[in-house]
């Protein structure tokens, strides 16, 4: 009776959320997921979604930049993402003239669209199932390499479910793109930091793009003579709104999740490595937040440094705390031991757990140093650059060609780089490195130089008055002697040997990750009724649900939908974050929604955010939220602190992914940026 008490907890706990919203599944097998996704309300087929044989949804997402998903939504490669994604190119084309984050931009014609060096779109092209080509001896290079055939192509092989499978990837990757439009940062980052990952949300995070193409539609560099690219598909826009229980299907590129790993991993996470590098982003946010408030010009200067650090710092205060709310190492623990039992009688599974657990117990140590030196001395910029001086001296051997590299990788540096506030980031995380670094791995030499100038203060104050490499005309021949570079040598080998454990997480460590892929398979013989997807890993997914709120504490519900009048209750001029525009308090007044007004509960108002069951990760920022007919209704772009521990574990009852509503989006293009020329080139529902 105890053991079957076990296992309906385990049941409980690990089954049943992956038959509620749980999963990021690959676009090629979606069909194995087509019956469960008509039962909640999607009306199109497994063709729609992916096909190699004619124009379908995969042809209207694309990964945007680094690490973020886009959609178009025209004919003519008009495409939305996030604002925060959108952040870097929004903050690269600003200045104290023109200040496109608090003032928001509008191209009133594509003449006006403004090219953003450097940034890149790819859209996927087709993925293929290569697990049997590899088993069979096929070099992943030459897989790749066949597989590079276009203009603009990329190819990737990677593996899921910790190689029991390879898929093949291939992109194409457009070069030139063009800001269209961007709301003000107090709409498309309304809130800041303080609203991120919280709900009730009010941000309208979204920001408009163009790609451009050759005249043959194929990639191409900036010119003033390509053309608006031409998708095979993009998504029409609904204007009808939703409603609780409504269908939702999101399609991204999701980044990172550890879904399957043991529990010492969880628990390193939840009690070693999240609360460190939570206590060190807030040391150096505290330092960027003073500087920020006194001067305009480091404001946007620190913009786009200061919402990448609070992003990832905010989302792992969550985690810890969801982890621990879900006891999830206990409930892993418990897994594990029925799992061993099951085992017990398969030599090829017996002592699979201890030699996991044996493996973590060797990597955490490393990989624990590796956290620290790059949330430490990682963060101090003076010293980055001058390791990436240091490093592409001895590629580039010097001469004409490490000229130019220097003196084009220092001026972009030094664009956005207050001496400053790196000064006292220094002050804090050198002292935190000598303090939490295991004292054997503290390079001897830094001890020593240290102690040569009379303590951590006086050094780094020495490194800051002497140093010539955040001076404005440094130049390659000041690197010799310099004392940051000087600094940057020292740590060169503790460089190199972290690199080595420079993995995503834990479980991709060799030591450890070599027994994840008997672990995956033995999981999928033993938990038949488990519903296994492949963890994220930035590859195209499909993760559907339904619009649902959930009671965020005894007696409080949290509704799915939030609007306009919450905006209006925040709106505080004395707050940068939340001193929205003078033309948005006068539309509220008059109520003057013009046709974006909704009927919301008892009242008429303006949609904002709506919240959904579906399953993200980062990477999963800017993906097209979609309905059941297959129109976009909104913007994925965060997840409810409380769920944040998503990466690790799904709890369907208060897991929630937070979208931009997207008739908010259209009437903040319409009402606030009298752009509504763009509205005409969409197809609107």
């Amino acid at each position: 009776m105890k053991k079957f008490f076990t296992l309906l907890l385990l049941c409980v706990c690990f089954l049943t959320p992956s038959h509620a919203d749980e999963g990021m599944w690959l676009p090629s097998l979606i069909g194995e997921r087509i019956k469960d996704m008509k039962r909640k309300g999607f009306k199109l087929s497994a063709e729609d979604i992916y096909s190699i044989n004619k124009a379908s949804m995969k042809d209207a997402v694309v990964q945007f930049g680094g690490g973020c998903t886009g959609e178009f939504v025209s004919g003519e490669g008009l495409l939305l993402t996030n604002h925060h994604c959108g952040y870097g190119s929004i903050q690269q084309l600003s200045s104290v003239e023109h200040d496109y984050l608090t003032d928001g931009f509008w191209a009133m014609s594509r003449e006006q669209e403004l090219p953003v060096p450097g940034l890149t779109v790819s859209l996927l092209v087709r993925m293929e199932d290569v697990t049997e080509r590899i088993n069979n001896g096929e070099k992943v290079s030459d897989i790749v390499k066949a597989a590079k055939t276009g203009e603009g192509y990329r190819a990737s092989v990677e593996p899921m479910y910790y190689g029991n499978q390879y898929f093949l990837f291939v992109y194409q990757t457009y070069r030139d793109v063009r800001l269209v439009g961007a709301p003000p940062s107090s709409i498309g980052k309304f809130g800041g930091d303080t609203d991120n990952w919280i709900w009730p949300r009010h941000t309208g995070d979204f920001s408009i793009f163009r790609v451009y193409a050759g005249a043959d539609n194929q990639p191409a560099d900036y010119s003033k003579d390509n053309k608006p690219y031409q998708p095979k598909r993009h998504f029409a826009v609904s204007t009808k709104g939703v409603k609780e229980g409504d269908f939702t299907m999101i399609y991204g590129f999701p980044g990172n999740t550890q879904e399957y790993v043991t529990s010492d991993a969880v628990e390193y996470v939840a009690e070693v490595s999240d609360p460190m590098k939570i206590e060190l982003r807030t040391q150096r946010l505290d330092i960027i937040s003073a500087a920020q408030a006194e001067d305009v010009a480091v404001r946007i200067q620190y913009a786009s440094k200061h919402a990448s650090i609070a992003n990832a710092w905010k989302k792992w205060q969550g985690e810890v705390m969801g982890l621990r709310r879900l006891k999830t190492v206990e409930k892993k623990q418990a897994y594990e031991r029925e799992f061993a039992a099951w085992a017990a009688s398969k030599p090829e599974y017996k002592t699979l757990l201890q030699d996991m657990s044996a493996s973590y117990d060797k990597a955490k140590e490393a990989y624990y140093v590796r956290e620290l030196f790059t949330e430490s001395l990682g963060g101090i910029e003076a010293l980055s650059l001058a390791n990436t001086l240091v490093s592409m001296k001895d590629r580039l051997k010097g001469g004409t060609l490490y000229s130019d590299y220097v003196k084009t990788t220092h001026s972009r540096f030094m664009k956005n780089y207050s001496a400053a506030i790196d000064r006292k980031i220094a002050h804090a995380m050198l002292a935190e490195f000598l303090k939490r670094m295991p004292a054997e791995k503290i390079p001897a030499e830094l001890t020593a130089a240290i102690e040569a100038k009379g303590g951590v203060a006086a050094y780094v104050d020495y490194l800051y008055d002497n140093t010539k490499i955040t001076s404005d005309n440094f130049d390659s021949t000041a690197l010799e002697g310099d004392p940051m570079a000087e600094l940057a040598t020292i740590l060169m080998p503790m460089r190199r040997e972290i690199a080595k454990v420079a993995y995503r997480n834990l479980s991709n460590i060799p030591d450890v990750e070599q027994w994840y892929r008997p672990y995956m398979r033995a999981l999928r013989e033993w938990d038949k009724e488990r519903a296994f997807y492949p963890d994220a890993n930035f590859t195209l997914r499909v993760a559907y649900g339904k619009v649902a709120g959930y009671e965020y504490a005894d007696g409080e519900y949290h509704n799915p939908v939030t609007t306009i009048d919450g905006i209006i209750a925040k709106d505080d001029p004395n707050i940068y974050d939340y001193n929205i525009p003078q033309s948005l308090r006068d539309i509220y007044a008059r109520k003057d929604y013009g046709r974006w007004a909704s009927k919301i509960g008892d009242r008429e108002s303006v949609a904002v955010c709506f919240l959904a069951t579906n399953h993200t990760s980062g990477g999963n920022s800017g993906s097209p939220v979609i309905n059941g007919k297959g129109e976009l209704i909104g913007i994925n772009f965060d997840r409810t602190w409380r769920s944040t521990m998503s990466d690790m574990e799904f709890d369907p009852t208060i897991c929630r992914n937070i979208s931009v509503d997207i008739r908010y989006v259209l009437f903040v293009i319409d009402r606030i940026g009298g752009a509504s020329y763009l509205l005409d080139e969409m197809e609107l529902k």
